[in-house]
């Protein structure tokens, strides 16, 4: 599910967008939340990504045996990888079929270009063929195999990154938070229990809750939060910020006043971190100078 902080950014990324392109809040908020419903599907596709993988290895063993002319690996194909446990669980898992058979885009064609160039590079590296070699079967190193698979040929894939460009607009600036996804799914699978759930976007009504005041807090005082913010700009014009520290700021200052019983240290330390993955290099410093100086000046604990 999405924390506190992936939630914050969608309100950051949604005001980003609306003073790009200015439209009613009601229009605005469905977007947002439409955009949080739009991780969940690249969530799915990239475990479908996984599944696919397993299920491309199951085809090449499946042709090697209907050869006329069999290899011994073909006769006796290794099957360490498609029987890892991992795999099989985010294969059977009744969540992930059921979203996929009705979102079918999301499914993945095992002739694939970018599918199967993926697996020549993974059946060539060390990691997977060193996997291959180990005969001692263990969920953990299961687990760990997939880990560490996902990060390489999913996570830091450049050729997986363009294929999102091309496929949902959005979906690159969201991978940081369906790769979290993944790997909290992969991390909560156990041996010998099935898993027939998947993470859900928002916990609960109050994060929906928390997402739409911060979101209609932040534009609907923009003018007052942007005179808070010319207050705490020392030899520095407003019209100088940029506009994503800008939204920044002001969206964290809506939620110092709007939100009191969150720690004040809490808040600044997560836009610090939004700072980090939306803006520039010395962002998150700027950002903490001037939220700091703003909890002190007005008692905010």
């Amino acid at each position: 599910m999405l924390g506190r902080r992936q939630i914050r950014e969608k309100v950051v990324e949604t005001l980003y967008s609306y003073h790009q392109n200015p439209i009613k809040f009601d229009v605005l908020e469905k977007q947002m939340f439409s955009g949080i419903e739009k991780i969940y599907h690249l969530y799915v596709y990239q475990l479908n990504f996984l599944v696919a993988l397993k299920d491309l290895a199951e085809l090449q063993i499946e042709i090697g045996k209907n050869k006329f002319l069999k290899s011994e690996q073909e006769l006796n194909p290794n099957q360490k990888f498609t029987k890892n446990q991992i795999l099989i669980q985010l294969d059977e898992n009744t969540e992930r079929r059921s979203f996929t058979s009705k979102y079918k885009d999301l499914k993945w064609d095992l002739h694939d270009e970018l599918l199967v160039k993926t697996f020549q590079r993974m059946t060539a590296g060390k990691r997977y063929q060193d996997f291959m070699k180990e005969t001692e079967i263990s969920f953990e190193e299961d687990q760990k195999f997939i880990g560490k698979l996902f990060l390489r040929y999913v996570a830091e894939n450049d050729d997986f990154h363009a294929r999102l460009e091309d496929k949902e607009i959005g979906w690159a600036d969201d991978l940081h938070i369906a790769n979290s996804m993944v790997q909290k799914t992969l991390g909560f699978l156990k041996n010998g229990k099935e898993s027939n759930t998947l993470l859900q976007m928002l916990k609960d009504d109050e994060d929906h809750d928390f997402a739409s005041k911060l979101l209609r807090s932040t534009l609907n005082q923009w003018e007052t939060l942007e005179n808070k913010l010319k207050d705490k700009l020392q030899n520095w014009d407003l019209e100088r910020v940029a506009l994503m520290d800008k939204i920044i700021l002001m969206t964290a200052i809506s939620e110092l006043d709007n939100f009191p019983f969150t720690p004040s240290k809490v808040i600044i330390n997560e836009y610090i971190e939004i700072a980090k993955v939306f803006a520039t290099d010395k962002s998150n410093i700027f950002v903490n100078g001037i939220l700091d100086k703003y909890t002190k000046d007005n008692n905010r604990n």
